[in-house]
């Protein structure tokens, strides 16, 4: 047997082939800074503001700051990659990016399960929706929700960590990925796989279920609404969550489950891009514009100040 050099780093190709894309700096400096503003600014509204002291907006304060982070995971290393053009990245750092992505994903996908739950009893148990949806049950699962995704991600990690590389070290990506270790490993994933398809779908599958089979009870219980205003009234408090969750779930279709190859190396790019920078933004957004509470939370705190500048 031939000897091989083990590889201790990675080469990411990055978003782009060609060097000096300072057009794409400035792009996704921009989205990335806008993402921080506009998911603070949503933790900030709904921690200050006694009015959104409810279920809804506290899983939604851990959306952002899911949001946030998960952002964080990527985009600083994507910009500073595109401003010095320096793609390397270490097998620890590489390794450390694959646990918080995993961790955070994951935590996000759970996190929409439980907000799926909050509207599934908002909607179809409202005479008991305080009594069920208590802040000491919100606390439980919006703990169960980083605690299930700390140990999934540990799992998906440890295990990633008995894999070696030695030849092939060029990641088609701007950032690590399971997938993308999976494919220039040298030594047998079988197991690797096993532990994704079989811990993997064991979580995926419940979170899909949870989040989608309460929408049967939801849609036959609005209905039953007699008048379409209490009809409208009902579907836009599920509409801002179901676009995120469509939007989500298709984004891990694409990059978990259809195989990279040659060919799809571009719309990978593409999708993870989506998938890691852009969601992160899309989801504040969506929540704000259709928001009544949370555009209301914003005149309250802008109100005072505006006031005070008519004044003088």
């Amino acid at each position: 047997m031939r000897n091989l050099t083990k590889i201790t780093g990675f080469l990411l190709i990055g978003l782009s082939n060609y060097p000096n894309n300072f057009h794409l700096l400035f792009i996704f400096f921009f989205i990335y800074l806008l993402t921080v503003i506009t998911n603070f600014l949503i933790i900030i509204f709904v921690f200050t503001d006694s009015q959104l002291h409810t279920p809804m907006y506290f899983f939604l304060g851990n959306l952002a700051f899911i949001d946030v982070s998960y952002s964080s995971v990527t985009a600083p290393k994507m910009l500073r990659d595109l401003v010095t053009n320096n793609h390397l990245i270490s097998l620890p750092a590489c390794t450390t990016q694959v646990f918080f992505f995993i961790y955070l994903a994951s935590a996000e996908l759970f996190l929409l399960s439980v907000m799926s739950y909050d509207r599934y009893v908002a909607i179809c148990h409202p005479l008991r929706y305080t009594q069920i949806m208590s802040w000491a049950v919100c606390t439980q699962m919006a703990s169960g929700v980083w605690v299930l995704a700390f140990i999934y991600s540990l799992v998906q990690t440890l295990f990633t960590l008995k894999l070696t590389f030695c030849g092939q070290n060029i990641i088609h990506n701007f950032f690590c990925d399971l997938p993308h270790l999976f494919q220039i490993s040298c030594t047998d994933i079988f197991l690797n796989i096993l532990v994704s398809l079989v811990v993997g779908g064991s979580f995926g599958i419940g979170a899909f279920a949870i989040t989608f089979v309460p929408y049967i009870r939801i849609l036959s219980t609005v209905l039953r609404i007699r008048t379409n205003h209490g009809k409208l009234k009902a579907f836009s408090t599920c509409t801002s969550h179901l676009t995120v969750v469509f939007i989500f779930y298709g984004s891990i279709i694409f990059i978990y489950f259809v195989p990279t190859t040659s060919n799809l190396f571009t719309l990978n790019r593409v999708v993870s891009v989506i998938y890691a920078i852009i969601n992160p933004l899309l989801n504040p957004l969506i929540y704000s514009i259709r928001n009544k509470d949370l555009k209301d939370s914003v005149k309250r705190a802008v109100y005072p100040y505006m006031r005070k500048h008519d004044h003088r």
